[in-house]
């Protein structure tokens, strides 16, 4: 999820427990969460998966109900939001632990689940590549040699000389649990800042670093979240919230976002306060500076979409920021400047984004000057890079990248390597490299493409491939086909379907819908192992590109947002509908899958139409739509959902809230997955839901909470946890729709 933060009024729904403090009773017998399940029979379990009988631990209910303005809504759960923690004998912690046995003794008994884990590893076992990029003197790029838990930065100062390796995240921990958050150089290449996040969370710590004796200074700077790192002579600014944040940082709603200055060799305390807002308590702010350090650049913003734009020149640094924009109406982000006119990546009145110039002498928005004008493909992203704007763009499901001159003159799209065809779509990273860089990098990858890094001459416009991924499968296996549905008000959803050559489409066929839908994230055509045995043995996977996304800029964004939401569970079941009635699949053969905002889709979509589908993934789910904004950086997603503490909001959102609509019917196979340590989307969510479908659910087939030990909501995982992530995922996957 976006990392931006918002400010809104406390809640006024009110809590009502209906007994004393020390009368609250459970409405079971047995609080001790036993767990009882027959050892899975490999023969039975290969013929009748729903023939397994699970009994599941036992979760006591609390009576609590709110009063959301004037409708009562129960909530027995609200226990499960108690923080996981070193205390073996607290009734969570207990209860997590009765989950994790049930999912595991559920999960290793399956007849699959070895030979996928096998596979996995084999596949996982390549070497792949970042672009490289030049900071200072030195040229820097991370490699994985296949199995290594985490990625290593390596440095070298030719292309033909022999690269070092200057950080290895394998060693900050023994079981890789803790990972390499981030690295930020200063102009002169003389110090690198780098980050460090333990057990995948969203706290950060910084380190120094000297990079010509790779020295390691005494600099420590902790409490830092949602923030970048920027150099400015010879410190650097970042974000951070107080210490008071550690009373339970994994599950407390963050507030006071404060930006300080850094200066190499010198103790946190003596940080200097760059930027603080006390009337906003929970509004993100960051400064950034231009790559020439004659600007400072602070952003705030209070949600997912829009921010207020402020700067100061450096050589005024004792005066206060100026602004530019104060609403939060639109997107800005400057992406450098020329003299003294900031460069600004904007979506004010652009849907689809453009590039504006804006004289800091003459800030009004009547004096904005276009430099890349909107045009029908969406403008992503925008570099200077060898004295050139190189523009990257998503037209329908692909990305290309274009070439400006510094005045907006195009000059031409850059020609692609053809890796998997002519015009095949592809996702493209950003180009790296800086103003005064002959050559920039880029990587492309395709469903069927692996990772391939590309180099390119920014005047000449000549592309080669600089490092490409071998991978254990034949692209040359697999067909990928491009269509557009109709979703239920008549929307066109574009929406991308990959399987093996040979797959017949005769309404049998075992198939995983992958969807996102908010936030403005795009899901584009990227290449991943993970789904590749799901593929090899006659599954069908298919990407829905549906509302809430960014694929087609803010007005598609918008139309799933808050009142709106709805339209993003629409697109998704009518994919789901269009695959069955195209003869891909059947109900019985269709499984759904999704991560984060894409958990509360798979959420809704499993309780609105169980019998739609056959197996539900919902991974890191928002899940309780009522409470969400009441947990770490929860109340930035409002922009999107809304609020249940807004009358015309909370509506809504009780209509859809998964926690809030589990009924006592038959769903589909579920493994609920979460982390303990996910401080971004409290494992709560999750734990909610699970006790809810648990209690309710009327059918045979299983539902599960496979919960992650020393993990967070994904980000820094090692690779040997992604191996036994995937395996747990794909075995339970395939096991219950009948694949062998």
């Amino acid at each position: 999820m976006n990392k931006k933060i918002g400010a809104w009024l406390l809640a006024t729904t009110t809590i009502v427990v209906s007994c004393q403090e020390q009368d609250h009773k459970t409405t079971t017998d047995n609080p001790q969460h036993e767990v009882v399940t027959k050892t899975i029979s490999k023969n039975t379990a290969l013929m009748d998966p729903e023939k397994i009988d699970i009994q599941y631990p036992t979760t006591k209910k609390v009576v609590v109900e709110e009063d959301y303005f004037g409708t009562k809504v129960q909530d027995p759960y609200r226990w499960l939001e108690e923080s996981v923690s070193d205390d073996k004998d607290a009734d969570i912690n207990k209860w997590v632990d009765a989950q994790s046995k049930l999912a595991n003794n559920y999960l290793q008994n399956i007849p699959q689940r070895a030979a996928l884990e096998k596979r996995l590893t084999k596949l996982m076992n390549y070497e792949r590549y970042s672009a490289p990029f030049k900071e200072g003197k030195n040229l820097y790029f991370y490699k994985n040699t296949g199995l290594q838990a985490q990625s290593i930065l390596y440095t070298q100062e030719k292309w033909d000389s022999e690269p070092v390796v200057f950080i290895d995240p394998n060693t900050f921990s023994k079981d890789g649990s803790v990972s390499l958050g981030g690295v930020s150089f200063s102009s002169d290449g003389k110090y690198a800042a780098y980050a460090t996040s333990a057990s995948g969370s969203d706290w950060r710590s910084v380190a120094i670093k000297e990079t010509a004796t790779g020295k390691l200074l005494s600099d420590k700077v902790d409490w830092i979240r949602y923030s970048g790192i920027s150099w400015y002579q010879d410190g650097f600014f970042y974000s951070r919230y107080s210490e008071s944040a550690s009373k339970d940082k994994h599950t407390q709603e963050n507030e006071f976002h404060q930006v300080y200055y850094h200066k190499v060799g010198t103790e946190q305390a003596a940080d200097q306060l760059i930027f603080a807002d006390r009337s906003y308590p929970k509004r993100l702010h960051g400064v950034e500076v231009t790559e020439d350090e004659q600007f400072w650049v602070l952003s705030v913003s209070e949600s997912t979409s829009g921010n207020a734009l402020y700067y100061k020149k450096a050589a005024s640094k004792n005066e206060d920021f100026i602004p530019i924009v104060e609403d939060l109406k639109n997107d800005y982000n400057v992406i450098g400047n020329i003299g003294d006119k900031l460069l600004v990546y904007t979506n004010y009145q652009a849907p689809k984004y453009q590039l504006i110039a804006i004289d800091v002498n003459n800030p009004a928005p009547k004096n904005w000057e276009p430099v890349i004008r909107q045009t029908d493909n969406v403008l992503n992203d925008v570099r200077i890079i060898g004295g050139r704007l190189v523009a990257k763009y998503t037209k329908e499901i692909t990305h290309l990248l274009s070439v400006y001159e510094m005045n907006g003159t195009y000059v031409g799209d850059v020609k692609l390597p053809n890796l998997i065809g002519v015009g095949a779509p592809v996702s493209l990273s950003g180009a790296v490299g800086k103003k005064d860089d002959a050559e920039a990098y880029f990587s492309m990858s395709s469903f069927i493409l692996p990772n391939t890094i590309c180099k390119f001459d920014v005047k000449t416009m000549e592309t080669t491939v600089w490092r490409s991924s071998k991978v254990d499968f034949d692209p040359k296996d697999f067909q990928i086909e491009y269509v557009q549905y109709q979703s239920k008000d008549g929307t066109k959803v574009p929406m991308s379907i990959v399987y093996k050559k040979g797959v017949r489409r005769d309404g049998n066929n075992p198939t995983l819908l992958y969807g996102y839908g908010g936030f403005n994230v795009s899901l584009m055509p990227s290449f991943s192992v993970k789904r590749l045995p799901f593929l090899e043995k006659g599954g069908i996977y298919a990407v829905a590109n549906i509302r809430g996304g960014g694929e087609k800029g803010k007005n598609w964004h918008e139309a799933g947002t808050k009142l709106k939401k709805q339209n993003v569970f629409d697109d998704f079941i009518a994919a789901s509908e269009y695959l069955i009635s195209e003869k891909y699949t059947a109900a019985n053969k269709l499984a759904i899958e999704g991560g984060s905002n894409g958990g509360l889709l798979v959420g809704a979509c499993m309780t609105q139409r169980p019998e739609l589908y056959k197996v539900a993934l919902p991974i890191v789910g928002v899940l309780d739509m009522m409470h969400y904004h009441e947990f770490t950086i929860g109340a930035a997603w409002a922009e999107d959902y809304g609020r249940s503490d807004d009358e015309t909001q909370y509506k809504n959102l009780l209509k859809y809230s998964p926690v809030h609509n589990v009924k006592a019917i038959a769903y589909p196979a579920t493994m609920i997955m979460t982390a303990d340590h996910d401080d971004r989307v409290v494992p709560a969510h999750s734990f909610k839901f699970a006790a809810q479908l648990q209690a309710k659910h009327t059918g045979k087939t299983p539902i599960l909470l496979r919960i992650d030990q020393k993990a967070g909501h994904g980000a820094g995982k090692s690779t040997q946890a992604q191996i036994g992530e995937e395996a747990d995922k794909l075995a339970f996957l395939m096991f219950n729709l009948g694949m062998k």
